[in-house]
């Protein structure tokens, strides 16, 4: 006869039984040593990898400035501009002007050399008179800029020692979203702490170059860690921890190993970052350009001029032409097509796959230098693809004369506003997609380095910009963002 009370008491038996021969089956989960081996153990990567990052502090001269803030910090009032202004006249006597003086900062970076080539930011070493390499056993010496790329905001400095640790670096390409990562570095002045956490996100644009391709951690990144690496579970370096979102938690952002590793090898050999060029003028395809042109999805780079003589001309590449692929691989906007060339050589062969009227066809490109070829597009040509100026969010190329006709202008001049970074000083005051900027602080500007340099001019004074938009001239003052 069936009984309750008996077959439970045989559940709980079996139970008893089962759950250690389950443990030692394939499920150690179950059991308590199963639990602590399924969690990472970081100390002897930690242990080893940190004895080739160093901190990296520099001291450098920086003109007037004020002394004193009226207003919370990171907040100006109207006494702060009057006495900015009032202390920074080039007409006041010399003792009451403000005094150039010395600043000191700090970063991190990382030796991938045994005689102590140290990679680290741009924004860490960029203006130095100074420059100071402290090493994990506590040894310091003075350091030198071997060569900087401020496009990706990556330096290599060199010290003269000998039989260094280094680090290697890793294959980028292959990180996966969830995988652990370790970031080692000098928050705050706290020299090599670690911290640990996932890759986040890979591919992350965030406004702090053409080039960005970050990849995006939640291991913790303060001020200090800029520089420093981002570490596999194997100690090897997956990026260069670079940008962090100060409104933020867990959100780091590093700049790829294969990316850094194609500009170190340039600075290495002493010489300036060369990239490939096109010489297209280019926008996104979004929803309505792709029916209009026929296409199932909105991808690729529509191709809206080609400058004559240049690269994509040679090569039959034509207005209207959508560019979907480079070398077989896939072109989703024209940021990663900007990206892609610019990563490739001047004199390099690459085979740009396109649409045109619906027929697909290949092309091979014969690419020059960027620099070159940017410093005429700035002279007279339209550039082909923006540029930032990060101190205040914004996304700048020369206005073309066919736009100056569209907004009623007598004669083609300023930079036209292709986009503007979320949270931006230039996003707050309203600026827009779209808008021309004719003037910073009454200087015209018509091209983005004379455009960075007037900004530059205005020190710790808002930029006063004369906008541009539709028909209609407008004055609008921009907070210029510290470094």
């Amino acid at each position: 006869m069936f009984s309750f009370k008996k077959s439970f008491s045989i559940l709980v038996l079996f139970l008893a039984l089962a759950v250690p021969m389950q443990a030692q089956a394939g499920f150690p989960f179950l059991s308590e040593a199963g639990s602590q081996a399924a969690l990472p153990d970081f100390a002897n990567l930690a242990e080893k990898a940190g004895k080739a990052v160093v901190n990296v502090s520099i001291t450098k001269t920086v003109q007037g400035g004020q002394a004193f803030r009226f207003g919370p910090q990171g907040q100006r009032t109207p006494l702060d501009e009057f006495f900015e202004q009032f202390f920074n006249d080039p007409r006041m006597p010399a003792p009451f002007r403000q005094q150039p003086r010395e600043q000191s900062s700090l970063g991190s970076g990382f030796i991938i050399s045994t005689d102590g080539f140290i990679v680290t930011n741009n924004h860490v070493v960029e203006g130095a008179d100074t420059i100071s390499v402290k090493l994990q056993s506590g040894k310091e010496y003075d350091a030198k800029v071997v060569g900087a790329d401020p496009e990706t905001d990556i330096a290599l400095v060199k010290i003269e020692a000998k039989d260094l640790p280094t680090l290697e670096f890793a294959d980028s390409d292959k990180v996966r979203v969830g995988q652990w990562a370790l970031a080692i570095g000098n928050p705050f002045g706290l020299s090599n702490t670690v911290t640990a956490g996932i890759i986040s996100a890979t591919g992350r644009v965030i406004g702090a170059g053409p080039f960005d391709n970050f990849l995006q951690t939640d291991a913790s990144i303060n001020p200090g860690n800029s520089g420093g690496p981002l570490l596999d579970t194997s100690g090897r370096v997956v990026g260069i921890n670079s940008a962090i979102i100060p409104s933020g938690q867990g959100l780091g952002f590093a700049i790829p190993s294969n990316m850094a590793q194609k500009v170190i090898a340039q600075l290495k050999k002493g010489e300036t970052v060369h990239r490939g060029w096109l010489g297209i003028q280019m926008q996104d395809v979004d929803d309505d350009m792709a029916k209009a042109l026929g296409l199932d999805e909105a991808k690729g780079v529509l191709v809206a001029d080609v400058f004559a003589g240049n690269p994509a001309d040679k090569a039959g590449i034509k207005p209207g032409d959508v560019i979907v692929s480079v070398d077989g691989h896939d072109v989703a906007d024209m940021h990663a097509l900007a990206r892609v060339i610019a990563g490739m050589l001047p004199g390099d062969k690459t085979e740009v796959g396109l649409l045109r009227k619906g027929e697909s066809k290949t092309v091979t490109v014969t690419l020059e230098e960027r620099a070159d070829n940017m410093a005429k597009a700035q002279n007279g040509q339209p550039e082909s693809q923006v540029e930032p100026a990060t101190k205040l969010g914004v996304f700048l190329r020369p206005l073309q004369e066919a736009e100056a006709k569209q907004l009623g202008m007598e004669k083609t001049r300023g930079l036209l506003v292709t986009n503007v970074q979320p949270g931006s000083p230039a996003a707050t005051q309203g600026l827009s997609r779209g808008d021309v900027i004719l003037e910073v602080n009454q200087t015209p500007v018509n091209s983005v380095d004379e455009f960075l340099k007037a900004v530059e001019s205005s020190g710790n004074r808002p930029a006063l910009l004369l906008v541009r938009r539709g028909t209609r001239n407008f004055f609008v003052t921009v907070p210029v963002a510290s470094e």
